[in-house]
């Protein structure tokens, strides 16, 4: 028996790597984000600066979170072998819900992932011994009070984040404005000096101030003089940051890396060390049980010693924090994540993540109509001075990447800072996550980021990613419950199998991860490199290149699931529609993503060639949209049809049906080759060609009626009514084919034309 917890425990401790790998994927955002957003530095330099904080925050942390062995069950009313249960469900559960939601893009909190993983499994077994003794209190098995406190804090920070980052953001556009360097000849010391306060409170003082690797005299010393050394700490760097404003030292810069570095340090120390807790409380329980046990069996041995604080080796705190500096250097999930808030806090518009929704829209117009109404209660002279302030056609990139300037990154993490700084000191377990997006969004909203043609997106983004919070809470306590109950019921074998579902979850959901990884960056690169360019008419030519990729691609598409259609209602293959049908709604999907890249570099163009071409631009995207809705028309009755097991299509029909397939097919593919060559030498004779298949498809329409109603009986009417439909939507898709041809050919050549005229 204990070669099985031995093999558990081990499992457990590899459960701990791939946890810190999904842990990096998902919390460096919260230290990356605002060095990456505003690149003041590369993305190398950025990297190495906080992967010495993470490591020296790894080194210098006090040791395992205690919640894993204390915070919530209480141990000494539980059995090894119950222990070990809730360990390896808990590492189990938090590896599929951390990685399912950084697969999607999704930040969320890893600590309350662990917490409510943590409650869920205990609360399960708790209830199981309750029932099964009725001498045992349920308060007694449970720590309930911590959940409480973790759920209060999560309200509490995500509301106070998102007011005080909009306040202060606000306050400093005031101050500062999107011209910085022009107004930052005095208030730079000040704010600098402020900034390096804070920050070296939360580094120093609070990081490096409570580690048990300095001598206690130290650590006695910077508690008792901690007022004294922050002011001292003000005044000798507001003069420094003076001085170093004169010799033209980026202040921002420098603040915007040193925070960087100091949430780095406070997440390896404070958050990811959570992740080798659960591991390390299984083997510790696991050595307890092999020297103490002296006969007692697993179901009888209790884990009083877990009751008792625990300090985590120096060697795996240093093992640790390779494994998360190596995970943050390579992983391509973290930086999903990051690119995540980058966009919902990007300055200009842009390819917009998130789609519109009816709670956004509400939101809104409701903020829109108070902002209006606010208006009126101050001088206009007043409001004319704040819109000068921020003007952000003077807006001061590092570059044409940035997403935002110096000044807001530095906010973002200054902010960030003091207000963890803050609920350290008063036992609040705020999430690190959570503060850091709710500033980063109040910090994008007061810099007016968040236009009327953008908010509604970025408001969906906002409460689909606060959303997504709250879920990992229900669904990791609902899910680690379930697998807890199952594996105590289920003994060794069950606990087997959720090891090998982990390994196999783990390897799909990587090489799913890369597929998709690698189609987005192939469909996103023009369109980046549109956003990226300054010059109309070198975005005008790209949006070309854009609208000639979308368009072809959806013809080749469309002439693909309409042969599949075809086939699949002669062979009766309910299984092609099914996957049709969900392929047309992601299709749909994709078209509108395509629709507001296309319509932003339309905006982007030059005014006149925009005016110009803009209904052809319309006609050939409507014309895209249109293709997939004459497709679904098509296959609804013929899916219901298959579905039900109805008559087959006769012989009959599929050889009359054949020769216009083959038509339909010769057509789409001539138009396919033209639109992707730009070569429209036989644009004419193709809309001719379509015009006579459509009369053709009269034809035999015609004659399809007449035959029905000739028809004796209702045996073959539903056969007779759905094949009715399927000529009849093949004559609407030659019409939007032609369509889609003629928008394409005029908004291609004649703008190219335009384009060259403008030139000569």
């Amino acid at each position: 028996m204990e070669t099985i917890y031995l093999c558990i425990v081990i499992f457990l401790l590899c459960l701990a790597v791939f946890d810190l790998f999904v842990g990096v994927s998902n919390d460096a955002v919260n230290f990356l984000q605002s060095a990456v957003g505003a690149r003041v530095a590369s993305f190398r330099t950025i990297l190495i600066i906080a992967s010495v904080g993470v490591m020296l925050g790894a080194v210098m942390s006090s040791g395992m979170m205690d919640v894993a062995r204390h915070g919530i069950m209480m141990p000494a009313h539980y059995s090894f072998h119950e222990v070990m249960t809730i360990m390896l469900a808990v590492m189990v559960t938090d590896i599929i819900v951390l990685d399912a939601f950084n697969t999607l893009g999704m930040p969320t909190s890893t600590t309350v992932s662990l917490v409510f993983e943590l409650l869920g499994g205990t609360a399960m077994l708790a209830l199981l011994k309750v029932m099964g003794d009725p001498t045992l209190e349920y308060a007694d098995l449970i720590n309930s009070d911590k959940a409480l406190q973790v759920i209060i804090a999560i309200f509490v920070s995500v509301a106070i984040s998102f007011v005080i980052g909009m306040v202060v953001m606000w306050l400093s556009r005031i101050v500062f404005t999107f011209h910085y360097s022009k107004h930052s000849r005095y208030s730079i010391a000040i704010f600098g000096g402020i900034a390096f306060t804070a920050l070296s409170y939360f580094i120093f003082m609070k990081g490096m101030g409570k580690s048990p690797y300095l001598p206690e005299n130290l650590r006695d010393y910077i508690e008792e003089h901690t007022n004294w050394l922050l002011l001292c700490t003000f005044l000798v760097s507001t003069v420094a940051m003076q001085a170093f404003h004169l010799l033209r030292v980026n202040i921002f810069k420098f603040t915007v890396l040193m925070g960087t570095f100091g949430l780095a340090m406070a997440f390896a120390g404070n958050d990811l060390v959570n992740f080798i807790g659960v591991p390390l409380a299984g083997l510790d329980s696991y050595q307890d049980f092999t020297a103490h046990a002296q006969g007692e069996t697993i179901d009888t041995f209790m884990m009083s010693s877990l009751m008792e604080s625990a300090t985590t080796p120096p060697l795996y705190l240093i093992l640790a924090g390779l494994v998360m500096i190596f995970a943050m250097a390579t992983s391509k999930k973290a930086q999903h994540v990051i690119q995540t808030s980058v966009d919902l806090s990007r300055q200009d518009e842009g390819d917009e993540m998130f789609g519109s929704s009816r709670a956004a829209r509400a939101i809104v117009r409701c903020s829109q109509n108070l902002i209006e109404g606010g208006k009126r209660l101050f001088p206009a002279g007043l409001r004319r001075w704040v819109g000068t302030r921020f003007n952000t056609n003077e807006v001061e990139l590092q570059d044409d990447k940035a997403a935002f300037d110096v000044v807001r990154a530095a906010i973002n993490l200054v902010i960030a800072s003091m207000l963890i700084t803050f609920g350290t000191n008063h036992q609040l377990p705020l999430s690190t996550t959570y503060v850091t997006f709710m500033v980063a969004m109040g910090t994008s909203l007061a810099d007016r980021a968040w236009s009327r043609e953008s908010a509604v997106f970025r408001v969906t983004g906002v409460l689909s990613v606060i959303g997504g919070w709250f879920i990992t809470a229900g669904v990791a306590f609902i899910a680690c419950a379930l697998v807890c109950l199952a594996m105590w019921f289920g003994g060794v074998i069950v606990q087997c199998g959720f090891m090998a579902l982990v390994v196999f979850l783990l390897y799909r959901s990587n090489r799913q991860y890369k597929a998709k990884s690698a189609k987005a960056k192939q469909e996103d690169d023009t369109f980046r490199l549109m956003m990226r360019t300054r010059d109309p008419e070198l975005v005008w030519e790209m949006l070309r290149s854009h609208v000639r990729d979308t368009q072809s691609t959806v013809c080749k598409y469309i002439m693909e699931q309409y042969n599949g259609i075809v086939e699949a209602f002669a062979t009766q293959n309910v299984r092609a529609l099914r996957q049709s049908q969900k392929s047309m709604r992601r299709e749909l999907d994709l078209l509108k993503k395509y629709r507001r890249q296309e319509m932003l570099g339309l905006r982007r163009s030059p005014m006149d060639l925009a005016i110009e071409r803009n209904t052809w631009f319309h006609v050939g995207i409507n014309s895209d949209q249109q293709y997939v809705y004459t497709l679904r028309r098509m296959l609804a009755p013929i899916k219901e049809h298959v579905d039900n097991n109805f008559n087959p299509l006769p012989k009959a029909y599929e050889t009359e049906y054949e020769p216009i397939r083959r038509r339909v097919n010769e057509l789409m593919r001539a138009t396919y080759e033209q639109i992707s060559t730009g070569q429209y030498a036989n644009y004419r004779a193709t809309l001719a060609e379509a015009d006579g298949c459509k009369d053709d498809l009269s034809l035999v329409r015609k004659e399809h009626l007449n035959r029905m109603q000739k028809s004796h009986g209702t045996k073959m009417i539903q056969v007779d009514l759905v094949y009715l439909n399927l000529l009849q939507e093949t004559q609407q898709l030659l019409s939007v084919m032609r369509h889609q041809l003629r928008a394409a050919k005029k908004f291609m050549e004649e703008g190219q034309g335009q384009l060259q005229s403008l030139g000569d």
